[in-house]
């Protein structure tokens, strides 16, 4: 039995399988706090807690006041240094992973929930930290959506991965980045429109808080003059954006390990 570990269920509205979730965690002998939605109680119960369960409703992903408050508690429960387990539907995962990247950091239990699974992930995740204080993160900034989905779907498993799909939007996302959960690669696609790879580049070396991060350029032209262009501009590397999914994996691993 668990040694007096004490576990945070939050849910917008208790139902029969939040319920059925919070007989569970007790039976599996952990003390339960619950949360519906004061938020304000959050941090008070977080200092008091081993680790966070949060049931997530069908509609988070579209609710823009839900969006906000999963934001702060991913914050909240981070500082507090403790995992977390989201329990949603595989669809809500992939929309709020788009809006919050953090959330890849923690555990995620698909829903219709199966209850053993559940059981088995909450004994792993109270015992750990989350990944999210591990994980390399690495900025992609690309103006093709679906390409830059794929590379997030290839690398997501070893990396923290935020899309941006403009340069200014780069910019502006690199200023707002807290300094304990700092970029440590930029993958810059070569040609965007407005501002191009090598405006966001130079952009990004002429800031003192940005001009240290590692800049490796997507391409998607191999000829020989296409890459000494590219490299006369002195990024950490370049990459094709034909490359396979192992290439690219084995390219990261050198760049970031």
């Amino acid at each position: 039995m668990p040694d007096n570990k004490k576990v945070l269920l939050i849910a917008y509205q208790f139902s029969v399988v939040v319920k059925s979730i919070e007989n569970k965690l007790k039976e599996l002998g952990y003390t339960v706090n619950s949360l519906s939605d004061n938020m304000e109680l959050l941090k008070g119960l977080l200092d008091a807690s081993d680790l966070v369960v949060m049931y997530l409703p069908n509609d988070a992903g579209d609710d823009s006041e839900k969006i906000s408050d999963i934001s702060l508690i991913c914050d909240s429960v981070k500082d507090a240094g403790i995992n977390m387990i989201f329990i949603g539907d595989p669809s809500c995962k992939d929309t709020l992973s788009r809006i919050i990247p953090r959330i890849e950091g923690f555990e995620w239990v698909n829903r219709p929930l199966d209850i053993e699974k559940f059981a088995h992930t909450v004994s792993k995740a109270i015992e750990t930290r989350p990944d999210i204080f591990a994980k390399k993160r690495i900025l992609l900034i690309d103006d093709d959506p679906s390409y830059a989905k794929m590379i997030r779907e290839w690398i997501k498993d070893s990396y923290r991965v935020d899309i941006v799909t403009a340069g200014m939007q780069a910019i502006k996302f690199l200023l707002k980045v807290k300094e304990d959960e700092p970029v440590d690669l930029i993958l810059l696609d070569y040609e965007m429109p407005v501002v191009d790879g090598p405006q966001v580049l130079q952009m990004l070396r002429q800031d003192p808080a940005t001009a240290d991060i590692p800049v490796v350029f997507l391409t998607g032209i191999g000829t020989k003059e296409a890459v000494a262009r590219v490299m006369a501009l002195k990024p950490k590397g370049y990459i094709l954006k034909s490359t396979t999914r192992e290439n690219l994996m084995v390219f990261l691993h050198e760049k970031l390990h």
